[in-house]
């Protein structure tokens, strides 16, 4: 890994989406509108949306980050572009923590967008500090990344890119803890709701607005989604494929 290149295939990314306004409009915009729109489907309930408010700001930015990740790399090999870029001195790590790095940058403005719509707004009611969501938005947001970029070395087409979405996200966000409470789950379920990784994206969330900081249980829940990255983005590493079959 060479952070010259890595930084390199990053600068490309965002010019890249420098250049495609819907792409970046659907990263910064389209978060904050859903969570609007939750927000006034319960705005005779506020106490309902406070309690969903703030896992909808990890699951949300997970899920537009995963689809448009997952179509971009394979975008990158199904036109040959990966392949002439591995002509250069450049490993597959490079490529995907270059891909990471962009997006964290996008995650970081996409943050900080629905997370002051929310709480300035929306009146979302948290006890923890703003800063704190925020980061943990981040996260949720470049987790992703990670698992879209993973994701993408399965899939031989675009459309079959974007069917990975309900496979690999779909079964975390009905375990996650957003619908029923994860202690609540069979037990069955509650095991498998373990290994998720946006089950601990949205404790963190949760986490935060109970008032917990990064010092108690946030923090680690806050490390086991960073860990997730980094693993996804090892087995992408390990699983990526310079051109479709």
């Amino acid at each position: 890994m060479t952070p010259r290149v890595t930084f390199a295939v990053a600068a490309r990314v965002l010019a890249q989406l420098r250049r495609d306004h819907r792409t970046v409009a659907m990263l910064i915009v389209l978060p904050a509108l859903l969570v609007s729109l939750m927000w006034w489907m319960f705005h005779d309930s506020p106490g309902t949306f406070d309690r969903v408010g703030g896992p909808l700001l990890a699951v949300f930015p997970s899920i537009i980050m995963f689809v448009v990740t997952s179509v971009a790399t394979l975008r990158e090999r199904s036109s040959g572009t990966l392949s002439r870029l591995f002509t250069m001195p450049m490993g597959k790590l490079d490529f995907l923590l270059g891909y990471a790095l962009a997006f964290a940058l996008i995650a970081v403005v996409q943050a900080v967008v629905v997370v002051s719509i929310a709480l300035y707004l929306l009146d979302l009611n948290i006890q923890g500090d703003a800063w704190q969501l925020g980061v943990v938005a981040v996260l949720d947001g470049v987790l992703g990344t990670a698992l879209g970029l993973f994701a993408s070395a399965f899939a031989a087409t675009e459309f079959q890119a974007v069917q990975m979405m309900p496979a690999v996200m779909i079964p975390q966000i009905l375990l996650c803890g957003l619908l029923v409470p994860r202690d609540q789950l069979p037990t069955v379920l509650h095991g498998i709701s373990d290994v998720l990784p946006l089950s601990y994206a949205v404790d963190a969330v949760l986490g935060v607005a109970k008032g917990n900081g990064f010092t108690t249980g946030t923090g680690g829940d806050a490390l086991v989604v960073l860990g997730f990255i980094l693993a996804a983005l090892g087995l992408g590493a390990a699983t990526l494929k310079r051109r479709t079959a």
